[in-house]
């Protein structure tokens, strides 16, 4: 994996696909990665790549590209087999240059496809998977086949998840496939675009088309042609995205991140918009109207997804509806039984991530009701599930997700009202009460202070209870995420359960301590524990409890109900992490081993 970009201009406008592809290679550098690399066509087959930034590959290209080729493939590599180097990086070619191939996935029988092709006399350059792609093709050309049916051939032999594109010498035409890993195809008025993901050409064009499972796309300057594994052709609709290149920018900020966190007042109210009824307290969702469930609820996802999931399974069981989350990468139908009355969440911001997939389609198979709560229209979560969701958070950059958990956290609070019926004019008002109030903590907060403070921790660790422990769990990851450094979220009152062990005068402690019931007494008991020991401790608060006479900082939030006031305080923590990064120098927006959209298992 991580992301791909290619291109077949018709003639009429002079667009340069070398242009298009190193544009696209920059759009899709948020998805994190390692390498790059590009093959240019027409009479020839010109591959250049290199370890490292787009840039490094840029220099590479200044020295050594012409430029004026109307049709290429782009890839930036986030390396699953191989470590990063130029050899390993993608485009990859069969020995006579005849034909390069860029993939995302992982082709699961490699090692017995590179077995085979060793016995016919093939030597591999790479570690990678991908490169037995452009060999298979290249046997079926010497084997007479024309080069879609020799592409087709090879695909036919793969076993795993993979979207790949393959040029060929000689020829103005672009081939790809799909399974289990997303490619998105592009209509514009000066050729033909094909990308993992939309933001690679959304400079060019907002008219797409998304490739499903099983489906073969043979791009020329003039036409697409879908087909199915049998080569029969699909009708496939058209969609015109709803958000432009200006979207997706930094705006004037440093970093998409600070960006993105910035833009939670907006994304939270998209999120609300016509789903509020205030006079009759419901919550009305118009995509849920008919779900049908008589059992427990399952979440299955990851990362941050996971800690938004772990939020609305409170909120479910609060509410009277039995609920549990799983992470997607550990769910299975034999440890988790399914049946025709279950019903199963999958939350995924991309719509992409393989693990959520898997899950997803696995409850499919059992025959459990599916719903998909995401950000991305068209995605395979949106299109392989029975019901969608979608958070409305709109383009996320920054490989650490921010705007979008604040979205699934109103989301699924939403989810969980109208699964279980819950009526309320309170929590109508309290959802729409977020927007403001974190607009409120982003013109006040003392964040950048607390992290010029604690920069130099040895360790960090949040402690929060009830809808604030995923909340501690999000901020600690958030940290760990674009600071590098060690940070750990816990349930309040597991601390004195053996973490306790870990702490000393240079861990700081992050405490959630927000309303005055006695959900705050017992964190605040926990606090006491920790302010015994020396430790320093930074209260997020509301103010309607004491919690701030034990701390050694303070980030105040407004007083909301407890769902809003879970929201809001993640925004203070998400600025703690963004300036902690800062102030160590990481790649804030594209941090080390880290990607996007994670489309392997």
């Amino acid at each position: 994996m991580c992301g791909i970009i290619g291109f077949v201009g018709n003639g009429e406008h002079e667009t340069d696909a070398l242009d298009v592809l190193m544009t696209g290679l920059s759009g899709l550098e948020y998805r994190g990665y390692d390498s790059a690399g590009v093959a240019l066509g027409d009479t020839d087959l010109r591959v250049h790549k290199r370890q490292g930034e787009v840039s490094s590959l840029e220099e590479t290209l200044e020295a050594n590209e012409p430029g004026g080729e109307s049709v290429g493939i782009g890839h930036t590599r986030w390396s699953t087999h191989g470590p990063p180097s130029d050899v390993n990086a993608h485009p990859h070619t069969d020995a006579e240059g005849r034909v390069a191939v860029v993939h995302n996935g992982i082709i699961e029988n490699y090692q017995s496809l590179r077995t085979e092709l060793r016995e016919v006399g093939v030597t591999f350059q790479s570690d990678t998977d991908t490169e037995v792609v452009p060999h298979l093709i290249a046997r079926g050309l010497e084997d007479g086949l024309d080069p879609e049916s020799a592409f087709r051939a090879a695909i036919e032999r793969l076993e795993g998840s993979y979207a790949i594109a393959a040029v060929f010498e000689g020829s103005e035409t672009v081939y790809a496939a799909r399974h289990e890993s997303p490619l998105v195809l592009g209509l514009g008025e000066d050729g033909h675009y094909l990308a993992s993901d939309v933001p690679a050409f959304i400079e060019y064009t907002d008219r797409v088309i998304y490739l499903d499972d099983g489906e073969f796309a043979t791009l020329t300057g003039d036409s697409i042609r879908i087909t199915d594994s049998d080569g029969e052709v699909v009708e496939s609709s058209v969609e015109t995205i709803e958000w432009d290149a200006e979207d997706a920018g930094k705006s004037g900020y440093d970093h998409y991140m600070l960006k993105e966190i910035h833009e939670q007042p907006t994304a939270i109210r998209e999120c609300l918009r016509g789903r509020l009824n205030e006079l009759t307290g419901r919550i009305e969702l118009e995509e849920l109207a008919d779900i049908a469930f008589d059992g427990p609820v399952t979440f299955v996802a990851c990362g941050t997804s996971y800690h938004a999931a772990m939020f609305g399974v409170s909120l479910l069981n609060r509410w009277g509806v039995p609920a549990q989350a799983s992470l997607a990468s550990e769910f299975t139908a034999e440890t988790m039984p399914l049946t025709d009355d279950s019903l199963v969440v999958g939350v995924t911001q991309s719509g992409e991530t393989a693990d959520t997939m898997r899950a997803l389609r696995e409850a499919n198979r059992a025959g459990a009701t599916t719903l998909a709560v995401t950000n991305v229209v068209g995605s395979s979560a949106a299109r392989e599930t029975d019901h969608v969701l979608y958070i409305r958070a709109g383009p996320e950059i920054g490989v650490a997700a921010t705007k979008t958990f604040a979205s699934q956290q109103a989301a699924l609070t939403m989810v969980a009202a109208a699964l279980s019926d819950h009526r309320s004019r309170e929590l109508i008002q309290s959802l729409r009460s977020i927007a403001d109030a974190i607009q409120q903590v982003l013109d006040t907060s003392s964040a950048r202070e607390v992290a010029h403070a604690y920069r130099d921790a040895d360790a960090y660790f949040f402690i929060g209870r009830s809808l604030n422990y995923p909340v501690a769990l999000e901020g600690a990851l958030k940290l760990k995420e674009i600071s590098y450094e060690h940070a750990e979220g816990f349930a309040a009152g597991e601390l004195k359960h053996g973490p306790l062990a870990l702490v000393g005068p240079n861990t700081a402690v992050f405490a959630l301590v927000t309303g005055d019931g006695e959900e705050a007494e017992k964190t605040i008991g926990n606090v006491k524990e920790v302010e015994a020991r020396g430790v320093p401790i930074v209260a997020v608060t509301d103010g309607q409890s004491d919690v701030e006479r034990y701390a050694d900082h303070v980030l105040e939030i407004p007083a909301l109900e407890d769902v809003a006031s879970s929201v809001v305080a993640n925004v203070q923590l998400q600025l703690v992490s963004y300036w902690i990064a800062n102030e160590l120098g990481r790649s804030i927006d594209k941090p080390r081993h880290l990607a996007k959209s994670v489309t392997v298992e």
